[in-house]
């Protein structure tokens, strides 16, 4: 394997940041300029749907691939390879003549996204081996998630109100580009000593499974849930999920092993992440139209009615991973749990046409952002945590990637509710996924749950260091 060049560690850490303040930015950013981009390409709720889902799925299917490919053949090669995708993805959508050419080169977008986030991981793991400097690195690192999450809606606010819902997809070229200079300059080569095999049955089972179901969820209010097309989508995606598991099951190297899911917690964490990111993806879509399209507000008004939210959603990380370090994840996971009900029921009573209360509605977006800032560090503890070590990289890649499953379904599901006329649904949909993750937060969280995780002998589980908890 390559060693790192010891000498400029700090600048491989600017690249790895530069590819989260890509990714993260431009979801958040997006978000805001969807009425936009609905007006000027004339486009249907589930048009605006597929604009976001079309990367999120691409994303959540190619996640553990790319991951295992940077493995195999090179991190910085597939590093840069995703720099140049994302960026010309980008630069692409900024000239999109209309809405399925946007779709088109948002999901060669994904693409490119899908090699930067786990492999800057791997990246900073090879260029900070000792645990305290690589678990600080990832605190930086975690921390530009955090301020992109602030600053992506006031920014995109300002974006396309001054420049148009075209200049959120300029923004990342630059940035792309500096990354780009930077990773050629700085960041050496890196391969696995043993990469996992490449498993092409199980990565077209999962895109299968993923994109016909949320085909299904987007399409079903225009067309019904029980026309033709529906319904074989329905049956494609049950059948797909059905033949993944037994496959997977025979397989040395699988893409997803499921003996994992033998572990409480690591189950509990997987379905509290889908949950998690399902709310937030709905919370983010059905604010964005309510906002600019019920109110008739601005993109930067939108913006900063949605500070509350993302202020929080920056501050409270750091407080959970030190809470998670010190007494264990059940407290911030009912935290979690109860800040994202309540956000979810406010808004239910904040969007009634009969008694609307702004002020309300800024205390609903509080708590939603307090209950997502609770959320991550105690996910990503119960999920690696008690699993042995051998197992506990695979283990958070599909952290990760229910995370993005979640995204999709979020937008999907609240999209859909929208567009059949049923926006308060929306409202309970997210406060069902906090209490969710109420409930799933004892559960997965107790004496019974830590029995049944996979390692048997203590010394090899994985303990997980405060300073990467509050990364996330």
């Amino acid at each position: 394997m390559s060693q790192p060049d010891r000498s400029r560690p700090s600048l491989v850490l600017a690249v790895c940041c530069l590819s989260v303040l890509l990714v993260s930015l431009d979801t958040t950013i997006l978000n805001v300029a969807l009425p936009s981009i609905q007006e000027d390409l004339h486009s249907s709720v589930s048009g605006l749907q597929w604009t976001l889902d079309a990367y999120t799925i691409v994303l959540a299917s190619l996640l553990i691939l790319a991951g295992s490919t940077a493995d195999r053949v090179g991190r910085r090669r597939v590093f840069l390879l995703g720099l140049v995708l994302f960026t010309g993805g980008s630069a692409l959508c900024s000239l999109a003549p209309s809405l399925d050419w946007l779709i088109v080169f948002r999901m060669a977008q994904a693409v490119g996204g899908c090699m930067l986030t786990p492999v800057a991981m791997a990246i900073l793991a090879n260029a900070f081996p000792g645990p305290r400097e690589r678990a600080r690195a990832i605190g930086v690192w975690g921390g530009v998630v955090g301020v992109s999450m602030a600053a992506g809606p006031i920014l995109g606010g300002v974006l396309v109100q001054t420049a148009g819902w075209r200049s959120v997809f300029w923004l990342n070229v630059p940035i792309g580009l500096a990354a780009l200079l930077l990773t050629t300059l700085f960041v050496p080569e890196s391969r696995a000593p043993r990469p996992r095999r490449v498993d092409p049955v199980g990565q077209l089972l999962v895109i299968t499974t993923l994109g016909t179901l949320t085909y299904a969820i987007i399409e079903a209010p225009g067309r019904g849930w029980t026309s033709p097309a529906i319904v074989i989508c329905l049956i494609t995606a049950a059948g797909a999920l059905a033949a993944f598991i037994p496959y997977e099951k025979k397989r040395d190297e699988p893409l997803v092993d499921p003996r994992l899911f033998r572990s409480a917690p690591f189950s509990g964490a997987t379905v509290m992440a889908v949950c998690a990111f399902t709310a937030l993806g709905g919370f983010l879509f059905a604010n964005t139209l309510y906002l600019q399209q019920v109110l008739g507000l601005s993109a930067l008004s939108t913006g900063v009615r949605l500070l509350p939210m993302a202020v929080l959603s920056l501050v409270c990380p750091p407080l959970a991973g030190r809470i998670v370090g010190s007494r264990g994840p059940r407290l911030p996971l009912l935290l979690a749990g109860a800040g994202m009900t309540a956000g979810g029921l406010l808004s239910v009573v904040a969007t009634r046409s009969a008694d609307r209360s702004d002020i309300l509605l800024y205390a609903a977006y509080a708590l939603f952002g307090l209950g997502f800032g609770f959320v991550n560090a105690p996910i990503t503890h119960t999920a690696v945590s008690g699993l042995p070590r051998a197992q506990a990289g695979v283990a958070a890649a599909i952290a990760a990637t229910s995370r993005q499953v979640g995204a999709a379904l979020g937008i999907a599901v609240t999209g859909a509710v929208i567009a059949a006329g049923a926006r308060p649904a929306a409202w309970w949909i997210i406060a069902g996924c906090g209490l969710a993750i109420l409930a799933l937060g004892i559960l997965t969280t107790g004496s019974w749950a830590a029995r049944t995780a996979a390692g048997d002998d203590p010394s090899e589980r994985v303990r997980v260091p405060r300073d990467l908890l509050d990364a996330r």
